[in-house]
């Protein structure tokens, strides 16, 4: 798993590489906490083209760090789901709280 990041115009862009599953699921949350508590932003964008797998506990991943922005007020979009990540996200219904763009 490989998680890669940039700032622009108060956006926090993050993208997400590889396999999501319960093997990276500890990696990829301390990745994702670690960018999101150091960097000052508006909103986050989770770019997930690079997924080439993801099972619940992606979701898990996904949902854990919805909630912690959601207490700070950032709102967390996704961004370019591969059809089996989609189809994975959409049977979630995690699309109700994190919009795709």
């Amino acid at each position: 798993m490989r998680v890669d990041s940039k700032i622009l115009n108060k956006t926090l862009y993050i993208g997400l590489t590889g396999e999501l599953d319960e093997h990276a699921a500890d990696y990829t949350k301390a990745e994702l906490d670690s960018l999101t508590n150091a960097a000052p932003m508006q909103r986050v964008v989770i770019d997930l083209s690079g997924l080439s797998f993801m099972d619940s506990a992606g979701v898990g991943v996904l949902i854990g760090r919805f909630k912690k922005l959601k207490a700070r007020s950032v709102p967390v979009f996704l961004a370019n789901p591969a059809p089996q990540t989609d189809k994975v996200l959409r049977m979630s219904g995690i699309y109700q709280i994190m919009p795709l763009v």
